[in-house]
């Protein structure tokens, strides 16, 4: 779709020049946070180009959901956070369902709440993961997906 923000995110793992991409599952792609403000934080992108879940045939909704789950057990077991959080977004110049899913750990934000509270810090330049942190994060995310599939 032209002017969607999340379809060129797609265009980037398809050409390889994404370096966030971890891995494509049958119904969307796994990518690591661009800022890891929050350790962990890992979108799942769906690979139809949709705004709302009734939006998919029946089958391809319940594939992407349980996709979902599992991406979001496998951040969990490979991150050790005290709880998950996870909200599925498609709005703005980004109307295309994408799944964030946050670990969160005691103290991790100030006031506690949602991490949307964080506002521009969330995703502030100054923590996007160095190459190496990066490798290990898909690393860690790929081995827990691979134990689940």
């Amino acid at each position: 779709m032209e002017n969607c923000f999340v379809c060129d995110r797609i265009e980037k793992i398809k050409s390889g020049t994404n370096h966030y991409f971890v891995r494509e599952l049958e119904t969307g792609y796994v990518v690591v946070g661009d800022s890891q403000r929050i350790k962990g934080y890992t979108v799942f992108i769906c690979k139809q180009h949709a705004t709302e879940l009734h939006h998919l045939d029946k089958d391809t909704r319940n594939q992407f959901l349980q996709e979902m789950a599992l991406v979001a057990e496998a951040v969990y077991n490979a991150f050790k956070p005290d709880k998950l959080n996870y909200e599925l977004i498609g709005k703005g110049n980004a109307q295309h369902m994408h799944w964030h899913i946050f670990p969160r750990y005691a103290g991790d934000t100030e006031t506690g709440g949602p991490v949307w509270h964080l506002g521009k810090e969330l995703f502030s330049a100054e923590y996007a993961p160095s190459a190496a942190e990066l490798e290990d994060l898909k690393e860690r995310l790929n081995r827990e997906i691979d134990k689940l599939i």
